[in-house]
């Protein structure tokens, strides 16, 4: 029995330690990724945004207006809704009536190409753009005025399929949507910075994507994504599997979280494992090797003594820290208000992971699916709050 304890608290020492030197590492790369400059180009070509919208979010007129108010010369914005009685509606005429139907088009369509409901909403968008450059937007997004002109720059270049930019959560008012926050902020962002700097893996991230019609069109369309539950992240997979590059962009925006409860919360953190599993299985996987808390935690209680009690400490001060260093780097200041969740946040992480194996229906905007092979879904039934 001690033969086994001793052999266990080795095993937990892999990811303790790896851990930690990857929390210092991505604060490395995440200076780097942001020290980058992209080529800068007089390139301001005609564009068309589809924002596709659903329900009465936290936030969203202010949020909406952001993208039809931008410093930019010439531009369409595309508000979508499938359903015409949707409590967002009045809230889209009202944009529409106040900045002009030359700008601002407000499309209700019921498509229902797939299961996917974004792709869905977009296809109704996308009937009525009128320019080769498409920008998609989800609804939840704050962006400053110059993000047309900052995602659409690397499209000059004709080898670039496709422009993504890094987000950051914002507007986390309840215990649950900080806890939301981190998972982001603290773990996610700084993991693809990271991928991206060392080349380990590439991203296409959904909230904002500018890509050509035309190249869109040859990847097979949005209908061919209608099905898929990682839309975004198949759109990058074709286009680096194309030959194109894929571009994230060092110019960070911002993404309101809203979540009714903490079972949202927890519905959205295991969609959001899902998803990594689905699209990156190996690299999912793997990341068992740098939760550090979680397994200090295990390592505490095998041995419930000072050495036990003394890693526990310094591994959740390196996390803390780090994360703390990370997001003063990108000037995220809710962030640091809210790391006193952040241990609680990775110990409950482990758990999404296990369940990301187990688990083969996800539950996103009151409906619940079936995922099936390679990513895709179909609808089960509807779920009453």
């Amino acid at each position: 029995m001690l033969n086994l304890i001793n052999s266990l608290q080795i095993v937990t020492l892999l990811p303790i330690l790896g851990g930690s030197v990857f929390s210092v590492l991505t604060l490395g790369t995440i200076k780097r990724f942001f020290k980058r400059k992209p080529t800068r180009n007089p390139f301001t070509p005609p564009v068309s945004v589809l924002k596709p919208v659903r329900g009465l979010e936290k936030n969203l007129l202010r949020n909406l207006k952001t993208i039809a108010t931008q410093d930019y010369p010439d531009y369409q914005v595309i508000y979508s809704v499938q359903d015409p009685q949707d409590p967002a509606y009045p809230i889209l005429k009202e944009i529409q009536q106040e900045l002009g139907k030359e700008r601002i088009s407000v499309v209700i369509s019921t498509v229902e190409a797939g299961a996917n409901g974004k792709v869905n909403n977009l296809l109704g968008a996308i009937q009525e753009a009128r320019h080769d450059i498409i920008i998609i937007s989800d609804s939840d997004t704050y962006l400053q005025p110059d993000y047309i002109k900052n995602i659409v720059n690397p499209l000059a270049n004709p080898d670039v399929g496709c422009v993504c930019t890094p987000f950051k959560v914002t507007k986390a008012d309840t215990w649950y949507e900080k806890m939301e926050l981190l998972t982001m902020n603290a773990d996610f962002m700084p993991s693809v910075m990271f991928a991206e700097v060392t080349g380990a893996s590439n991203s296409c991230l959904g909230p904002s994507i500018a890509i050509r019609r035309s190249t869109l069109d040859q990847l097979g369309g949005l209908e061919s994504l209608a099905d898929y539950l990682v839309e975004d992240y198949e759109i990058g997979r074709r286009v680096w599997t194309s030959g194109q590059k894929m571009v994230l962009l060092p110019y960070i925006i911002d993404v309101v979280v809203d979540l009714a409860s903490w079972k949202n919360w927890w519905s959205h953190q295991v969609y959001w494992d899902q998803n990594t599993y689905l699209a990156r299985p190996a690299a999912f996987i793997s990341t068992i090797l740098i939760r550090s808390i979680p397994f200090a935690l295990i390592f505490s209680f095998l041995r419930w003594d000072i050495i036990g009690l003394g890693v526990l400490t310094a591994t959740i001060l390196v996390r803390v820290i780090t994360a703390a260093m990370v997001a003063k780097e990108i000037g995220d200041k809710e962030t640091i208000k809210s790391l006193y969740l952040l241990p609680f946040r990775d110990a409950v992480g482990l758990i999404f992971w296990a369940l990301a194996f187990t688990q083969r229906t996800v539950i996103w905007r009151g409906v619940e699916f079936k995922l099936t092979s390679h990513g895709k879904m179909v609808r089960n039934r509807l779920i009453q709050n």
